[in-house]
């Protein structure tokens, strides 16, 4: 049986990784060659943003195509670096399993997902490599010190996603692991960037923190949505399977720690779990919704802040079209990214909101 972990390939994997990243950096040092280090950190930042919310996606596109266990094991695939070296092993198990979890294009997904999160990583290594660079001129070296942490946690759990075999809990908290590094990139670019502060209530600022607080707990709520498989437990909107409160079992439903698929006896997850788990993701987003939307129609009167809430308007359209398509058309691969796209632009556009107006001062 083929080990759970199989560090063979690390040095390769690294090398790979190592030159990922240096794809993007090498670009940025060409095309910013007259502007100063400060101002090419600022780009290099900004576009490592970027690179981080496209592997938001992917990681999404990967779950969405049933490919987490592409490759079943970790770091590399079947102990080589690549599924080109795991042809036969890949074989194999499609020969067993010919629609999976393993299949050659299922491994290369696995893989393009890992060979982007090391990428990602290197570009956060070099970030943080240059702030402890520039520590005797007053570089702020904690939070790009935070992220680098923060990225070693989260390959962690994008470990564990495949060695405990789709854990619910554990793809959950890695797709949230994933929001918070946007959210880390967004406050560095944050304190790298002279940005014009908007003028804000206390009473708007303190409703910011709110929806804030409302948006993380819907984006795990989707979360376990979709790594339970719930999301067509119910296939008609506004009712859930034609009624206003089907049958739904919540203890099983929110039950955090078990295997995917089953209770926490190890009995198979009845549909009544999965429709509760639907229903009240549906439900918490009507709340989500306007406040948000409330959020963004008070930002329109703000000098400064109209561009951020149309951004927030717009967004908000985007989760509703897509979580709507979801439902009534029988969940469309592109509608299923686009809606953890959505949540994690949402996310940034409220940690940049907290962010420019934080120093303020409240009227």
């Amino acid at each position: 049986m083929n080990s759970l972990y199989n560090f063979a390939p690390t040095l390769h994997l690294l090398i790979l990784g190592a030159l990922v990243a240096s794809v993007p950096l090498g670009w940025m040092w060409l095309r910013q060659s007259s502007a100063s280090t400060s101002q090419r950190v600022v780009w290099f930042t900004q576009l490592t943003l970027f690179l981080t919310f496209d592997l938001v996606l992917f990681g999404a596109f990967t779950r969405l195509t049933d490919s987490g266990l592409g490759c079943p094991d970790w770091p590399g695939c079947y102990g080589f670096a690549s599924p080109v070296g795991a042809a036969n092993a890949i074989d194999a198990a499609q020969t067993a399993m010919p629609t999976g979890p393993v299949t050659h294009q299922k491994a290369w997904i696995e893989m393009i997902h890992r060979y982007m999160a090391m990428g990602v990583g290197g570009c956060i290594l070099t970030l943080a490599w240059f702030a402890w660079s520039k520590r005797s001129q007053g570089s702020n070296t904690k939070l790009p010190t935070l992220t680098l942490l923060w990225v070693c946690v989260q390959g962690a759990f994008g470990a564990l996603t495949v060695t405990m075999k789709l854990f619910p809990a554990i793809v959950t908290l890695h797709l949230l692991g994933g929001l918070v590094l946007l959210a880390l990139l967004t406050i560095q670019i944050y304190q790298q960037r002279q940005v014009t502060p908007i003028e804000i209530s206390s009473r708007l600022y303190g409703s910011a923190w709110i929806c804030a607080a409302l948006l993380l707990l819907q984006i795990l709520s989707g979360g376990w949505v979709s790594t339970n498989y719930a999301v067509l437990a119910c296939n008609t909107f506004p009712q859930c399977q034609d009624s206003w409160w089907p049958a739904m079992d919540f203890w099983n439903g929110f039950t955090v720690w078990r295997p995917l698929g089953l209770n926490a006896m190890g009995e198979s997850l009845t549909f009544e779990a999965l429709t509760a788990i639907h229903y009240v993701h549906r439900l918490s987003a009507y709340v989500v919704f306007i406040a948000l939307g409330a959020l963004a129609w008070q930002l329109l009167s703000v000098n400064g802040a109209k561009h951020l809430a149309k951004v927030l308007g717009a967004l908000l359209l985007l989760q509703l079209l897509t979580g709507l398509s979801n439902v009534v058309l029988d969940w469309p691969l592109i509608a299923a990214v686009l809606h953890t796209g959505g949540a994690a632009a949402l996310c940034i556009t409220l940690v940049w909101l907290l962010c420019i107006a934080r120093k303020l001062k409240t009227v």
